[in-house]
């Protein structure tokens, strides 16, 4: 900040005391200018951040639940499957008669599961120029919950997703089933679970991840949730 003070002859006290009034009220009249300023280039930062970012939870909301339709489809054969080979098991039938019916409908032996690609940038962004810190608390608090839960969803699905799972007996099932060779139907069924357990685990995850994003994108004068 510079001021340019204007140069005149002091003659009196009255002068002295006007002239020291005048610089005193320019320095505090800059000093409100540069305040509004900076103030004004925070809000808008600010107020950019927020959009990209409620842009980019829109997409990833968006995403979460077209995974969530996907696997819908995917696990409903592995269900119709299990039902097949329990009713078999329950009735008595053969293990050679329960094979014939796996062999039937060997293609829904899989396990597909579908899981979004989330971004982070427009938050990694807002972090990193410092523009979230001049956002509104209760979105910045909204905002942050969201990302740490896209983080911790994927860690999730990396590390612990399949946990419940024999991938081994899986493998080696499907490959007798390839083959046309026969499996034990107890040993199958219990497999045959393993995988729908994972795949309803993964679906419960994808569901919290979609109330959580919902809730991220809530306007707390309306309580409703954006879009």
């Amino acid at each position: 900040m510079h001021l340019e003070l204007p140069k005149m002859r002091l003659h009196s006290l009255t002068d002295f005391t006007k002239h020291y009034l005048m610089i005193v009220l320019s320095i505090l009249t800059a000093l409100g200018l540069e305040a509004w300023i900076e103030r004004s280039h925070h809000a808008h930062a600010a107020e950019t951040a927020n959009r990209h970012i409620r842009a980019e939870i829109e997409a990833n909301l968006s995403d979460v639940r077209l995974s969530i339709k996907t696997n819908e489809a995917l696990i409903k054969p592995l269900i119709e499957l299990d039902e097949t080979v329990s009713a078999d098991i329950r009735a008595g039938a053969t293990a050679a008669a329960i094979n014939q019916h796996i062999q039937a409908r060997h293609a829904s032996f899989k396990l597909s599961v579908n899981w979004p690609t989330v971004a982070s940038q427009a938050w990694d962004v807002a972090v990193a120029n410092q523009s979230a810190s001049w956002m509104d608390d209760a979105d910045l608090r909204r905002y942050s919950a969201a990302y740490a839960d896209l983080h911790d969803a994927s860690n999730w699905l990396t590390h612990d997703s399949i946990i419940l799972l024999n991938a081994p007996s899986m493998a080696a099932l499907r490959t007798r089933i390839e083959l046309h060779a026969a499996v034990d139907p107890l040993e199958f069924a219990t497999v045959l679970r393993q995988m729908i357990s994972t795949s309803q685990e993964i679906q419960s995850h994808l569901h919290q991840l979609e109330g959580h994003l919902v809730h991220a994108l809530e306007h707390d004068d309306t309580g409703a949730a954006h879009g």
